[in-house]
């Protein structure tokens, strides 16, 4: 279907809601008029009129009420891998195309994921501020990744680059994911229990939906292998935070690596501070590359629909 924008000799307009790579802002600039107003987020109602695409990351919500203020919108494109902040089916009722970046943070995501598990199982979230604190404070209290089993919630582009890095560390992956038949990569796949009874470290990959809030809830927390670590970097409500505090406390749990919360910034000191969770402020995307490929990505695809050519990337309902 040829776009709305298609043959016309004017410049298409394109809202940039939330900040992306620079170069790709360029790139934007050299084919369509862009109002940025990014630094400006109380502006995007009135910069929505007349607007053919929209560009966001995970801060601006597009649901019912933006798509209806923005007649002639053709196109929103979330740069980045997650589209929990878009209400898709709203917007192909609205007869607009949603597309994404699935691959632009893989490597990043992947890299921190191992960052994080290795500061789990050697306990640095407390010898870092130890230390710092002027403590010198030994004890054997880590543990060797070699030889141990992760397993995946969810076996998507992150978890295989993460797979791909823990055979490094002599680790041995396994994976439960419903929407997966079989995996590239060789890794076992099998049900979520089974995942859970047997992983030395879980974890969490996931698209958000609104039927697996708490996938990892109190029962899924209580069938984890004792002295098991977690780590989420996906999304935070598919982690009951409640039920991970109190399987840390019991020792269950060994330790947890989180970058992501179900509320953002956490309102739970606790998550914060607790002295056997690592922490990181979402950052799981947030290398030069990844947002640069991410910028370039989603542009790409926005262009394309205006130019009335098919995405790359698109969302489905």
């Amino acid at each position: 279907m040829p776009s709305k924008s298609a043959g016309k000799s004017h410049r298409p307009k394109v809202v940039v809601a939330d900040k992306i790579d620079a170069h790709a802002l360029a790139r934007l600039a050299q084919e369509a008029e862009v109002v940025d107003v990014s630094a400006n987020p109380a502006g995007l109602l009135a910069a929505l009129p007349g607007a053919a695409a929209l560009i966001v990351r995970g801060r601006t919500q597009v649901d019912g009420k933006l798509l209806e203020a923005a007649k002639g919108l053709e196109v929103v494109a979330r740069a980045g891998v997650g589209v929990d902040n878009i209400d898709v089916l709203a917007a192909h009722k609205h007869s607009v195309l949603v597309v994404n970046a699935p691959a632009a943070a893989a490597v990043s995501v992947a890299e921190l994921t191992m960052g994080l598990i290795i500061a789990a199982a050697r306990d640095l979230g407390s010898h870092l501020p130890s230390l710092k604190a002027g403590k010198w404070t030994k004890g054997t209290n880590g543990t060797e990744l070699a030889g141990r089993t992760i397993g995946f919630v969810g076996y998507g582009r992150i978890a295989r680059e993460v797979a791909a890095r823990a055979r490094a560390f002599q680790m041995n992956p396994q994976a439960y994911d419903p929407y997966v038949t079989a995996t590239r990569d060789g890794t076992p796949l099998m049900d979520l229990d089974r995942l859970l009874a047997t992983s030395d470290v879980l974890c969490v990959h996931s698209a958000l939906t609104e039927h697996n809030r708490h996938l990892i809830d109190r029962e899924a927390l209580a069938k984890l292998k004792q002295g098991a670590i977690l780590i989420n970097v996906a999304r935070g409500p598919l982690v009951d935070e409640e039920a991970l505090l109190d399987a840390l406390d019991t020792g269950h749990l060994a330790a947890a690596g989180l970058d992501v919360f179900e509320q953002e910034p956490p309102k739970n000191p606790r998550l914060l501070l607790h002295p056997k969770i690592v922490v990181t402020p979402h950052i799981g995307a947030s290398t030069h590359e990844a947002q640069e490929r991410a910028g370039t990505t989603v542009v790409e695809d926005v262009l394309r629909v205006l130019r009335g050519e098919s995405p790359e990337f698109p969302v489905l309902v």
